[in-house]
């Protein structure tokens, strides 16, 4: 197993790369959001379809739904987040900084270093306060008397107030889940580690609605399928573990929660949570709207709230473990060799055609052979420098295969294929190129 790589290598990687940028960086860039360059913006994209194809496409009882990022304020008011969606905020008088209050330790300053290696000096704090961690906005033609809404700072309540549409519409029956994909915003107190922890993200969250009585067993059975679906993802098995809630950790609406965690470069952290939500969300919203939620079972003629189950994973975090968990070095004659060792299923690029050098008529036909795969897979065409560098480039963004025309193309109609984790290579058949590349991605999930 490589070890893992420091959070400065892999940020600087991202950037280089063109996985990902500071946004704004031009004007300085603004704080803890970012924006997904080419290869970033494929990598989690992958990520994104391979979940929506396990949970709608290959099931079929759940849904899909996507909600609006804006909804009724009342919504909030229903799910807590009004009243209870706040962070203990403090701020430094001297070094005008903001802190969350139980994140500091004996009121020291993690900003303000003292004489002493590993100490930090008292701040001059404010007394704690709550801080709501909602952005809002207004909506309407004049500011003053516009209606205040929010950026939802999750999707799931979207989802709840569209149960009973996609009850009625989809003739679905309970047990069954809605799922969505969607951007949420929370103003953090303290954002950082990169695409970590970051005030805009993507939410890849699933409710599942069962009968009462069987939620425990619903519970355990979605955490085995969500804990394999991250296996699947290519993960190294031992920097993923379960970390469950213990009675001073669980949200109020939780009856049972359990986090899927991963080994970053800063620790152990969450990249999905699974919760028993009872049916604390849909009678809260069955309160506040007057609106019936009940479902009607036909066959015992009862009704009832639905419990649910919930998945919620951050597309932003999952994509950050799939680059930390890929990243290795490697020494290779001496030098050093970078790769990005993504499954094949994810790799943004899934083969870069080489021509071997730029005569003989090895350009033309590396051109031709490029346009004939692009049209069946993401591929890449370089024929800049020298044939060990470009391998190097195709290494460092993790792309699996390096299909290479040389000068003995032409006659023997036949490429080399170099393999990216072994540096090994086969010699096939030019029309055998495409069938060889899609076999080996269907075999790798």
């Amino acid at each position: 197993m490589a070890d893992a790589p420091t959070m400065e290598k892999l940020v600087s990687l991202a950037k280089r790369r063109g996985f990902v940028f500071q946004s704004s960086e031009v004007y300085g860039g603004l704080g803890s959001v970012w924006d997904y360059g080419p290869l970033g913006v494929a990598l989690k994209r992958n990520i994104k379809d391979r979940w929506w194809r396990s949970l709608v496409q290959a099931r079929d009882d759940i849904e899909g739904l996507d909600a609006a990022i804006l909804m009724h304020p009342r919504v909030w008011e229903a799910s807590g987040h009004v009243s209870g969606f706040t962070d203990p905020m403090v701020d430094c008088r001297t070094c005008k900084s903001r802190f969350r209050a139980d994140k500091l330790a004996d009121a020291r300053c993690p900003q303000k270093p003292s004489k002493v290696p590993g100490e930090h000096t008292a701040c001059d704090l404010t007394e704690p306060r709550q801080f709501n961690l909602m952005f809002k906005t207004f909506m309407g033609p004049v500011e003053e008397t516009a209606a205040v809404v929010y950026l939802r700072p999750e999707t799931a309540q979207g989802t709840y107030v569209n149960y009973l549409n996609v009850l009625n519409s989809s003739r679905q029956k309970v047990p069954f889940g809605i799922a969505q994909i969607g951007k949420a915003f929370r103003n953090e107190i303290t954002p950082g580690n990169f695409i970590f922890r970051t005030r805009e993200f993507e939410q890849m969250e699933m409710q599942f609605f069962v009968r009462p009585g069987t939620d425990e067993e619903w519970f355990e059975r979605w955490r085995a399928v969500r804990m394999a679906w991250h296996e699947g993802l290519g993960l190294t098995p031992s920097r993923l573990r379960w970390h469950q809630h213990g009675p001073d950790e669980l949200a109020h609406y939780a009856k049972a929660a359990y986090d899927v965690e991963y080994e970053f470069p800063f620790g152990w952290q969450e990249i999905e949570g699974i919760h028993n939500r009872t049916d604390f969300d849909l009678r809260r919203h069955q309160e506040y709207s007057g609106k019936k939620m009940e479902y009607f079972e036909q066959a015992t003629g009862e009704r009832y709230l639905p419990y649910v189950v919930e998945t919620a994973a951050g597309a932003d975090r999952v994509t950050l473990t799939v680059m930390a968990d890929a990243y290795r070095e490697e020494m290779v004659e001496a030098e050093t060799r970078v790769v990005m060792g993504f499954a094949p299923h994810l790799a943004p690029v899934k083969v870069a055609v080489l021509p071997l050098v730029n005569k003989d008529g090895m350009p033309e036909l590396a051109l031709e052979l490029y346009h004939d795969l692009r049209a069946a897979m993401p591929a890449f065409h370089d024929a800049s420098g020298a044939i060990g560098r470009r391998y190097r480039r195709q290494d460092e963004i993790g792309t699996p295969w390096c299909v290479t025309v040389d000068g003995d193309t032409a006659g023997q109609r036949s490429v080399t294929v170099r393999h990216r984790d072994s540096m090994a290579q086969d010699r096939i058949g030019l029309d055998q190129v495409k069938s060889w590349l899609q076999q080996r991605l269907v075999a790798s999930g």
